[in-house]
């Protein structure tokens, strides 16, 4: 088989999973018109139609399907192979995807990073913020990030981060205006700063647990973010009460520019994991990052 033949497969194998051609594109770093000429020359070669196209959607066919099911997984196992042979090397090389929130990149990845890429330069990681619980394997990621608690059965899991606890926090100037919280449901009297979860586009469900009982609190206010700095920066401006992880306020609590209240129903809880498939053959590379993010207690 040419190399031509074998880049159209890989090229139908990413635009069949992404459903898109425009997905596909960016994904593959090549443009629109030529990802559809190599599309339509491996058609006119199989005698096949491979992808049902309309204006909306792209999927693939009977065929197509049949087709994606025998070549997904072998370019799968090459390109795992290839990644392998950079053990022959004298520093490991290759791409890693990893999909995790906002805090835990922040906080538990970018630290490792800035270590770690200096003396690797043929390392490449591409960091993908997502509240969502994705699917790793589906999207094409080599690992994942979330809590402990969220992550599937399936999939092998790390501890990379000590445990987490929560905090309630407002500005003095809020509760100038408003009443102390005693319990998680005041919080429903109260002006509360919103994190919308971009996957699903739901509000992130405040949760409390104090002496073996859990409380969800949905609260509402003037204001929904999905980043940690509007977040953070408008509770200290005295917008509303905010529910962030208790590393991120502690300073402003220190300086006096934050009030912390409902401590007492923030328990600690499993932090963070780093997860990937247990089928799935590590690379040297993924090694390399796997064993710097371990968390040692």
């Amino acid at each position: 088989m040419t190399t031509e033949r074998y880049d159209q497969l890989a090229i139908f194998s990413v635009v069949a999973q992404e459903r898109s051609f425009t997905r596909a594109a960016a994904k593959l770093g090549m443009s629109q018109p030529a990802l559809s000429r190599a599309m339509r020359q491996l058609e006119e070669r199989l005698g096949v139609r491979l992808l049902s196209r309309t204006t909306r959607s792209v999927a693939p066919t009977e065929a197509g399907e049949r087709l994606l099911q025998v070549v997904a997984p072998r370019l799968e196992e090459i390109d795992q192979e290839m990644a392998m042979l950079s053990e022959f090397r004298d520093k490991p090389a290759g791409k890693l995807r990893i999909t995790t929130g906002e805090h835990s990149a922040i906080t538990v990845l970018q630290p490792v990073l800035a270590k770690l890429l200096p003396d690797n330069p043929d390392l490449n990681i591409e960091i993908i913020v997502d509240y969502g619980f994705t699917d790793i394997v589906a999207e094409g990621f080599d690992a994942g990030v979330r809590l402990g608690p969220q992550v599937a059965k399936d999939m092998i899991a790390l501890r990379i981060g000590p445990d987490m606890r929560m905090a309630v926090v407002g500005s003095p100037a809020y509760f100038a205006r408003h009443a102390v919280p005693r319990t998680p449901n005041d919080l429903t009297a109260h002006n509360c700063i919103n994190l919308r979860m971009p996957t699903h586009g739901g509000l992130y469900v405040w949760e409390f647990e104090k002496n073996a009982q859990e409380v969800q609190v949905r609260v509402e206010g003037q204001l929904v973010f999905n980043t940690i700095a509007m977040r953070l920066e408008a509770a200290i401006q005295g917008l509303g009460l905010a529910f962030m992880p208790e590393d991120l306020v502690e300073d402003a609590v220190a300086q006096g520019r934050l009030i912390r209240v409902l401590e007492d129903w923030c328990e600690p809880f499993s932090g963070y994991h780093l997860y990937y498939p247990s089928r799935r053959q590590n690379s040297p590379a993924f090694t390399l990052l796997r064993d710097a993010l371990r968390y040692e207690d």
